[in-house]
């Protein structure tokens, strides 16, 4: 795991991540989860805007993402298919010095599974081992994520705002057009999204970047935007600093809708769009029903 001094390390987020998920009732998703916390910890928007290497999220998004994997390996957490995180019933009630001692309890945990499966297996290959498992039990899969972003990040402007034309189109909306037009406050396109009884208006721009998308281009957008649609979106391939983030969101001004470089890849994925995904069945044979038939 890559390490940046002035980020802090996966296990100061332990502890933030079970308190914040109290407050607010025992589920967050990621992204409120990374914000809140982040906030509550009292992070600077240098360490908030580190990014993770070429993987399209920040150094805080990542090594929070152990910590979750390491409270899920210990019983405090939970999640659904929906990037929904909730704290189990223990969760609720552990304590402080618990959750703590909770990354100490897994690496014995494994440790003691591996020497009883292999008595000559020494220190060395256990920590090899131990962090390939807790890599692939990382909620979001970081390698399937690079490599797609990595393709994406190649793709000529055209192609990527094609891309994002069908996904739009494959999420509802109509009438999609990529208009493309230099000197247009970097309007790409525009839409219509239908919703029960109401439409909008949707005007989107797409950032082929590597880099952080900054507040001054959620500025700039929406001045573009003004008087000429009801919603606007900026889709790209790299990530959105705090500070862009909340000029989004900002009171007093129309919101603009972010995708970032990993929801863009989830919404890919979810939508079968470059990717394949393959499943297996598992069934489970309930005992205690079949006995009351």
């Amino acid at each position: 795991m890559a390490r940046n001094p002035e980020v802090p390390t996966y296990n100061a987020y332990l502890w933030p991540i079970v308190e914040r998920l109290r407050i607010h009732g025992g589920s967050m998703t990621i992204e409120e989860m990374v914000d809140d916390v982040a906030t509550a910890m009292h992070l600077s928007e240098e360490q908030r805007n580190t990014e993770h290497g070429e993987t399209g999220r920040s150094e805080v998004d990542y090594r929070m993402a152990w910590a979750r994997t390491y409270l899920k390996k210990g019983g405090v957490l939970e999640n659904s298919e929906r990037g929904v995180w909730r704290l189990t019933p223990r969760g609720a009630a552990v304590s402080k010095p618990e959750v703590l001692d909770i990354p100490k309890q897994v690496h014995q945990a494994g440790h003691a599974a591996r020497k009883a499966g292999k008595n000559n297996s020494s220190v060395a290959d256990f920590a090899r081992h131990e962090a390939a498992e807790l890599a692939q039990a990382l909620d979001e899969s970081l390698t399937w994520i690079e490599e797609l972003l990595a393709k994406l990040k190649n793709l000529p402007p055209a192609a990527f705002e094609r891309l994002s034309q069908r996904m739009l189109r494959e999420k509802g909306f109509s009438k999609v057009e990529v208009t493309g037009r230099s000197g247009d406050g970097g309007i790409d396109g525009t839409g219509v999204l239908r919703m029960n009884l109401l439409s909008f208006q949707v005007l989107f721009q797409c950032k082929r970047y590597s880099g952080s998308v900054g507040p001054s281009v959620v500025r700039d957008f929406r001045g573009a935007m003004v008087g000429r649609a009801d919603k606007g979106l900026i889709i790209t391939t790299g990530t959105f600093t705090a500070e862009a983030r909340r000029e989004a969101v900002r009171d007093g001004a129309p919101a603009i809708d972010l995708i970032d470089g990993v929801g863009l890849c989830e919404i890919l994925k979810d939508l079968r769009i470059g990717v394949e995904v393959r499943t297996v069945e598992e069934v489970t044979i309930r005992d205690v029903e079949l006995a009351e038939l």
